[in-house]
C-alpha cells in the first residue's frame, strides 16, 4: 500500500476516539522502570480490578502455561508469568475495556477469535523458540483492535471488512481505504503508539496487511531486525491457522495468505506439512 501522507492519517482519526492508556498499565511501566520491581505491589494493583485479575488467573491456568498446580493467587500468577508477560497479557485485555461502546461490546465473535488468536501466537512462537513469546500473544491480541473503533464510527464498517477479505487483487487495508479514506490498521497502530507498546510491535500493527512490502524494508539483519520478521511471521501463521478470514467474513479462501504464505514458511523455514502438524497441536492444546 502507498504510504499515506500526514493530512491523510489526520483525516483518517477524525472521528474516531482513541482510548487513553488505563491506569493499571501506566502504574505498572512505572513499576518495570525500577531497578527492583515490587511484585507485591504489581499483584495488588491487579487485585483492584476484580474482571482483569480473574482473567489473569485463567490464563495463567490454561493448557497455554502448562501449569502443574492450579494457581489461585495473583501474586503467584504474577511471579509465573513475569512482569513482561503480565503487562502484555493486561494490555491486551484492556483493549476490550477500554472500547465500551455499545456495538463494540456486542462483537462476540470478534473478542473470542482475538483470545484465540492471542494464544495461537504464542503457541507457535515457543514452538520456534523465540524468546519473546509474550509479545506474540500482546500482538494477536492487540493488533485488530482497530476494527471495532472503526465500527463505532461507521455502521457498515463490518459489511465492507467482509468484503475487504474477499478481494483477491486488494489488500485488505486498501480496499477500507478506498472506502473510508481509514483503515484498521492504521487506527490499530495509534491506539498502540498511544497505550506506549514497543515501538516494534507497533509498526507490525500498522502493516500486518502490508506484509511483503513490510519484509522488503527489513534491510537491517540485526536481531532486533530479525526478532521483527519473524513476529510478524507468527502473526500471520496464526491468522492463517486461525481461518481469520472465514471469521469477518465467511471466505473459505486465504487470499492474503496465497500472497504471502510461502514468504512466510520460508522465512519461519518450514513446510505445509509444519502447518498442518502446528494446526492439530494447537487445536489439541487450546480445545
Amino acid at each position: 500500500m502507498k504510504s499515506i501522507s500526514d493530512s491523510d492519517l489526520q483525516d483518517a482519526l477524525k472521528g474516531v476516539s482513541i482510548p487513553p492508556q488505563p491506569q493499571i498499565l501506566v502504574d505498572i511501566q512505572m513499576e518495570q522502570a525500577l531497578p527492583d520491581p515490587d511484585m507485591r505491589h504489581i499483584a495488588d494493583l491487579i487485585r483492584k480490578d476484580p474482571a482483569l485479575a480473574g482473567t489473569m488467573l485463567k490464563i495463567v491456568n490454561s493448557p497455554l502455561f502448562g501449569a502443574r498446580q492450579s494457581i489461585t493467587d495473583i501474586r503467584q500468577a504474577v511471579e509465573r508469568l513475569g512482569l513482561n508477560l503480565v503487562f502484555n497479557i493486561l494490555a491486551g485485555l484492556s483493549i476490550k475495556g477500554a472500547l465500551s461502546d455499545s456495538s463494540i461490546v456486542a462483537l462476540t465473535r470478534f473478542w473470542d477469535s482475538a483470545i484465540d488468536l492471542a494464544q495461537s501466537c504464542m503457541f507457535v512462537a515457543q514452538h520456534f523458540k523465540m524468546r519473546n513469546a509474550d509479545e506474540a500473544y500482546l500482538l494477536g491480541l492487540f493488533h485488530n483492535c482497530g476494527i471495532p473503533l472503526l465500527l463505532s464510527k461507521f455502521a457498515n464498517y463490518m459489511t465492507i471488512l467482509e468484503q475487504a477479505y474477499q478481494q483477491k487483487e486488494q489488500l485488505i487495508t486498501e480496499y477500507e481505504w478506498g472506502q473510508f479514506k481509514s483503515h484498521h490498521a492504521v487506527i490499530g497502530y495509534y491506539i498502540a503508539r498511544s497505550w506506549k507498546l514497543p515501538a516494534h510491535l507497533c509498526d507490525i500493527i500498522n502493516h500486518h496487511h502490508d506484509v511483503l512490502d513490510f519484509f522488503a524494508n527489513q534491510i537491517d539483519s540485526s536481531p532486533e531486525a530479525t526478532n521483527k520478521i519473524k513476529l510478524m511471521c507468527v502473526l500471520k501463521l496464526a491468522e492463517h491457522i486461525g481461518a481469520i478470514p472465514n471469521v469477518f467474513s465467511g471466505q473459505t479462501r486465504d487470499y492474503e495468505w496465497e500472497s504471502i504464505g510461502p514468504l512466510v514458511l520460508d522465512k519461519l523455514d518450514i513446510t505445509t506439512d509444519d502447518v498442518a502438524d502446528l494446526r492439530d497441536e494447537i487445536s489439541d492444546r487450546l480445545n
